[in-house]
């Protein structure tokens, strides 16, 4: 890996194929098709909005390595059985249902199938276009017969209609004429198999903790279903959870050909059938129009009017405003958040997909969570996680503010939910879930999962961030005040006062895991006292704040929560007193209290087919040692650097980096950004081409599961932070660019307390131009000097150089020294087998 010392996973700056990906700024296209990657094509093709997504299979239905239609936050649950119990242990697991799928549309000419695994093309293409946010597809296909047909298609789910998707496919005989049979279906896979009874290969089996669990038993339970002329509609109740879903599909059919229609529904599946006799040039268009909705309970026949509804104005309108409507929403997406890297096409195309897929997860989640995998697919079983406040939010919060509130009054629903499990684990305040769907724990491995109490301080960080980046005090009075008061109080009843030798008192958090899922339940975990540390702060400050100036609020909060004057102390000297690990030997912050008292894992020598660790190896062979599965100290260093000197910055750096596996692809964007600011320029560089390209390489080699939404973010967050040198602690915006010796300008936009700056960056000056005025001016500072941001002609600001510059890379600090005077030593464990006794 990159920190290792190893070989640079990305083998090229540019790791695609650019015969079957060829570069184009504003798409992903395909130009021939392979079914090698099925799986992971149909990630990168899929469609979606944040609520409703649908993979990337083809149309025709086969292959497909995993058929999918994922909605937000629509799951089954599940009774957890553990090998042993315990008290407080996760109860009821939580799966996101693959619900029926509607992107099938087979096709037959002259009774033969248009199978694209053996068909006889004459040419192909497949592209998403990010600008109006279309899967296309143009095919020229000769049958087995010999006749030529040209197939074009499209599919669409909306980003201004967030319970719709509409999909078109148009058949042209070239040549001669031939019956045309097209088959558009409606079916209900829920159960993990397609309709030729072939298991999806997305299920959970065997060891990997990545992928969706794999139901037992039937979920989807038939409630209604019925078809009309061109109609249908059918109804589902999940078993467990109780929730409800209706899909209503509405057919038209255009051509001068003479056709006849015939339509069915039973509880699994839905047909409208086309019988044309198709003339040559004549073209035959089948457009299809899908509505979805859910609820936690909702009846299911009230959910399928609900669905008539949307069809009913979709139907009177036609579908043409639609497009319309597409292309508008995400011409305005553009505007707020694209990053250009002048004369890198191929690093364009990548950092595009990256931002369009953020947009496709959260747009039109509205409340919910962003799921992991945002309606990409089933990894992680469609749960929420700490990924999103930590690197979704900061690009939603400076781009798009309203998404950002919207995925913070989800975990404000949450709260008494959190409640209830702070009260399970003997705690005060909240304990938000490490991961989740519903709001309760669902991870059965509490290790490596409840035990990272530190999403309490991520959630109140996106919050603090959210309100000073945008302004918005009346969330924070109103709802976000709850969240950082009942964190606080869990931080506070967790931790502990310790005596010390000479006399003073010092506050420690004990039995809790960090982002490093590789060092599970330690003592003083760094990144979760400076993170708990800075939620105190807050909590203190912005209650104390409301006192003074929002009076009325103050006295409601105070009357709501209990709160008093004691515990805002107790909160301010706990803050004050916390325990930072520091090791004056080795000059470094440990990652916890004993993480220097383990051996060093050599993972230069590890071998590739041993990789990622945590499939080869016992947790407790991990446990053991100096290895990191993700950045922990880093990101600490990144999200509360200002509470760290470049100098420490560049030691801790420089210890972790060598150990640190890359195997969470939460890794390398933060990787990159300290690598940017301490002077690794090659470095950071590496790590960022390694992010972008997470999925459309395939990098970690589970794409087929879905989108990684947090890489997606945290591509931003290196493009801003990482070389844009962005920095925003305490809602001062200050800028120490670090932009790459190869690019010749970066462009950004951001949106702060509602004015939009545009932002261009070159070695020797950065430039910001208003492009809408906010209701007060802003200030920011560049390399310490002060720009108010106001209307008129750009600012132009000149630079003194980049930063700092270190070449070479780095390499495992062994013969290093512990705080005990004992030698840090390196080695990969391995089992050897004993040499046979000698026979006496």
């Amino acid at each position: 890996m990159i920190g290792s010392g190893g070989d640079d996973p990305i083998r090229s700056q540019d790791p695609l194929d650019r015969g079957r990906f060829p570069v184009d700024e504003w798409r992903l296209t395909e130009a021939h098709y392979s079914s090698a990657d099925l799986g992971v094509t149909e990630t990168l093709f899929a469609v979606g909005n944040g609520y409703l997504g649908m993979r990337g299979n083809v149309e025709e239905g086969r292959e497909a390595h995993a058929h999918g239609t994922f909605i937000n936050g629509f799951h089954e649950t599940w009774p957890i059985r553990h090998a042993e119990e315990a008290f407080g242990f996760a109860r009821v697991g939580q799966t996101i249902v693959n619900v029926p799928d509607n992107k099938t549309m087979k096709l037959y000419v002259d009774d033969e199938p248009m199978l694209l695994s053996v068909a006889d093309l004459e040419s192909y293409e497949r592209s998403l276009d990010f600008r109006d946010g279309v899967l296309h597809r143009d095919i020229v296909w000769r049958t087995p017969g010999g006749k030529r047909v040209r197939v074009t298609s499209t599919r669409m789910v909306s980003f201004t209609n967030r319970h719709l998707a509409i999909m078109t496919i148009e058949v042209t005989m070239l040549d001669d004429e031939a019956p045309v049979v097209i088959s558009s279906q409606t079916l209900n896979r829920q159960d993990g198999r397609d309709e030729y009874h072939v298991r999806s290969a997305a299920m959970g089996t065997g060891t990997d903790p990545r992928k969706a669990e794999a139901f037992e038993t039937r979920v989807l339970e038939p409630q209604q279903h019925w078809c009309s002329d061109t109609r249908i509609a059918l109804g589902y109740r999940c078993a467990n959870s109780g929730m409800t879903l209706a899909v209503g599909v509405d057919h038209a059919i255009e051509t001068a050909n003479p056709y006849t229609a015939h339509i069915s529904a039973d509880e699994d599946t839905g047909k409208m059938v086309y019988r044309v006799q198709a003339r040559p040039g004549q073209p035959i268009k089948i457009i299809k129009t899908v509505s979805y909705h859910t609820s936690r309970g909702i009846p299911v026949r009230e959910l399928v009017d609900r669905t008539r509804r949307t069809l009913d104005r979709v139907l009177a309108s036609g579908t043409e405003p639609e497009y319309v409507a597409q292309r508008r929403w995400l011409d305005d997406f553009w505007d707020r958040t694209d990053v250009v890297i002048e004369g890198q096409p191929a690093l364009q195309q990548a950092i595009r997909w990256n931002l369009f897929q953020i947009a496709q997860a959260t747009a039109r989640a509205e409340q919910s969570g962003v799921p992991a995998k945002g309606v990409t697919g089933s990894g992680y079983g469609g749960h929420y996680f700490w990924d999103t406040e930590i690197y979704v939010l900061p690009f939603l919060t400076y781009t798009s503010p309203k998404m950002a509130r919207g995925a913070l009054r989800f975990r404000y629903n949450m709260l008494d939910a959190g409640r209830r499990r702070a009260q399970d684990l003997a705690q005060s305040g909240a304990l938000f879930p490490w991961r989740t769907v519903n709001g309760e724990e669902a991870s059965a491995y509490y290790a490596a999962g409840t035990a990272q109490y530190h999403i309490d301080a991520d959630i109140s960080y996106a919050l603090c961030k959210y309100v000073q980046v945008t302004g918005d005090e009346d969330f924070m009075w109103r709802e976000g005040i709850d969240i950082l008061v009942e964190t606080a109080r869990m931080w506070a009843d967790l931790g502990f006062w310790r005596e010390d030798g000479d006399g003073s008192r010092s506050f420690h958090i004990h039995g809790v895991t960090g982002p490093d899922e590789y060092t599970t339940v330690v003592n003083d975990n760094l990144f979760t006292n400076v993170m708990a540390r800075f939620n105190l702060e807050k909590a203190a400050w912005t209650v104390n704040h409301m006192k003074t100036d929002m009076p009325e609020a103050y006295r409601r909060v105070v009357a709501r929560l209990e709160i008093h004057a004691s515990e805002l102390r107790e909160w301010v000297a706990a803050a004050k007193a916390m325990a930072i690990p520091y090791d004056p030997v080795t000059g470094i912050n440990p990652q916890d209290a004993q993480f220097l008292d383990r051996e060093v894992w050599d993972l230069k020598h590890t071998p590739e087919d041993k990789r990622p660790l945590m499939l080869h190896y016992h947790p407790l062979v991990i446990y053991r040692f100096q290895v990191l599965k993700q950045a922990d100290v880093v990101l600490a260093l990144f999200l509360q650097g200002d509470h760290f000197s470049l100098d420490q910055k560049r030691a801790d750096f420089q210890y972790y980096d060598p150990i640190t596996t890359g195997d969470s692809t939460l890794s390398g964007v933060v990787q990159s950004i300290i690598a940017a600011e301490v002077g690794y320029r090659d470095l950071a560089l590496r790590y960022f081409h390694s992010s972008l390209f997470v999925d459309l390489a395939d990098l970690h080699g589970n794409a087929t599961d879905g989108v990684h939404v947090a890489s997606t973010g945290g591509v931003w967050n290196a493009l801003v932070y990482g070389f844009g040198g962005m920095r925003d602690y305490d809602g001062v915006f200050t800028f120490d660019p670090r932009l790459p010796e190869s690019w010749s300008a970066l462009r950004f936009s951001l949106t702060l307390r509602g004015t939009r700056v545009a932002v261009d960056l070159t070695a020797e000056e950065m430039t910001f131009t208003v492009v809408e005025a906010g209701p007060t001016s802003v200030e920011v500072a560049v390399q310490g000097r002060r720009v108010r941001l106001v209307e008129g002609p750009p600012i132009v600001v000149q630079l003194n150089g980049q930063g700092p510059l270190i070449e070479g890379r780095l390499a495992l600090q062994t013969g290093e020294r512990r705080p005990d005077g004992s030698l840090i030593t390196a080695s990969v464990p391995q089992a050897t087998t004993p040499r046979r006794l000698r026979a006496v």
